[in-house]
């Protein structure tokens, strides 16, 4: 296995990580839905980092999912999520995770489908390679 692949896998295993801390965190009470948000915006960009390095893409140290999409679709790798269902959860790497009001902009229902949707397609992805 390349030390790309090795990254690949890892970085995967994160994102299944993040995903279950979103779940937990979204039946938490008194978890803000932004707390919850960030680790559904996380995971993604994992699954797509990980993508990438299985593709042999070295991805941008960026959070923003709509790059990080735009890089791999360049490459001809096409995505399972829209720009706009990606453009819905990028606040929540940075912007709102650091704001005290409660803006939702993604329902939970949405965020979840989501994160399952683009983590069976890292999984897949990943699977192909081997």
């Amino acid at each position: 296995m390349t030390p790309l692949l090795e990254e690949a896998r890892r970085l995967l295993a994160l994102a299944q990580s993040d995903r279950t801390a979103f779940l937990w965190l979204l039946q938490g009470p008194g978890v803000r839905p932004a707390a919850a948000f960030f680790f559904a915006q996380q995971a993604i960009e994992k699954a797509l980092k990980a993508v990438m390095l299985a593709s042999d893409l070295v991805p941008t140290r960026t959070h923003n999912l709509l790059a990080l999409a735009a890089e791999i679709n360049a490459a001809g790798v096409a995505t399972p999520l829209s720009p706009k269902e990606l453009a819905a959860l990028n606040p929540y790497a940075v912007t709102l995770r650091y704001d005290d009001e409660d803006i939702v902009v993604i329902s939970a229902d949405l965020a979840q489908r989501l994160v399952d949707a683009m983590l069976a397609w890292a999984e897949q992805r990943l699977t192909q390679v081997i």
